[in-house]
């Protein structure tokens, strides 16, 4: 019976997608690759009672999802690669090698490689003179306004990289894409820090969810990036 339910839940997948199913159903067929040889009907029910949400189930830390009867660690590790095997997806499918010669570019290039992190840090888009990309690098984890530490952290990556023109971005998870105080104070310092080495911040992008907000383009803070 189980495996006749779980050849009907596939080819319903394959033939549909996953329009129509219940949170427990999409719960379950992803079960079925971790944890082969049982019923995951109830282990599935056991997870979205826990966690309420697909988004909270993927989030959750591993120890949790194998507090879960019957998870394991096979479909813990499962569940755990979901967030980033999309966002790697995501990144191959909107990176190209065309220059990012425009903020559109810049934006949707940076907010691509934030999806699906619930933690703030601080980053950097390396480029030569042409905006064509060199490097993408994590410059600091934790609080934007870390200044200090990001600084010096982002004058060592543009040195180590050889880049011409940088655009600087961060996170704000949950959170609202405009710019704080300590923000603008940050983009400051890096702004003149960066130029001392021969390297100009063209832009600092803000990331919140699916949204970013480009501190160049806004017309408050556009200024600041005047060579």
């Amino acid at each position: 019976m189980h495996e006749g339910h779980r050849s009907r839940l596939k080819n319903r997948f394959l033939k549909d997608g996953l329009d129509g199913f219940e949170l427990h159903n999409v719960v379950e067929l992803l079960l079925f690759f971790g944890i082969p040889y049982k019923d995951t009907n109830e282990i599935a029910h056991r997870l979205c009672d826990r966690f309420g949400t697909l988004s909270n189930i993927i989030d959750a830390p591993f120890e949790q999802l194998c507090e879960i009867s019957g998870v394991g660690e096979n479909a813990a590790t499962l569940i755990k690669l979901i967030a980033p095997l999309s966002r790697l997806y995501l990144e191959d499918k909107y990176s190209d090698s065309e220059p990012l010669d425009c903020v559109d570019r810049i934006g949707e290039y940076i907010l691509a490689k934030y999806r699906f992190y619930d933690y703030e840090f601080f980053s950097m888009l390396s480029m030569d003179s042409s905006l064509n990309v060199i490097s993408f690098d994590i410059v600091n984890k934790g609080v934007v306004n870390a200044t200090e530490v990001s600084v010096r952290n982002a004058v060592t990556t543009a040195l180590r990289t050889g880049a011409v023109n940088v655009a600087i971005a961060h996170n704000h998870p949950g959170g609202s894409a405009l710019p704080s105080t300590e923000d603008i104070i940050t983009t400051k310092k890096l702004i003149e820090s960066l130029k001392l080495v021969g390297v100009t911040v063209v832009d600092h992008i803000i990331v919140a969810d699916n949204d970013f907000v480009s501190l160049r383009s806004s017309m408050q803070y556009e200024k600041l990036f005047k060579r």
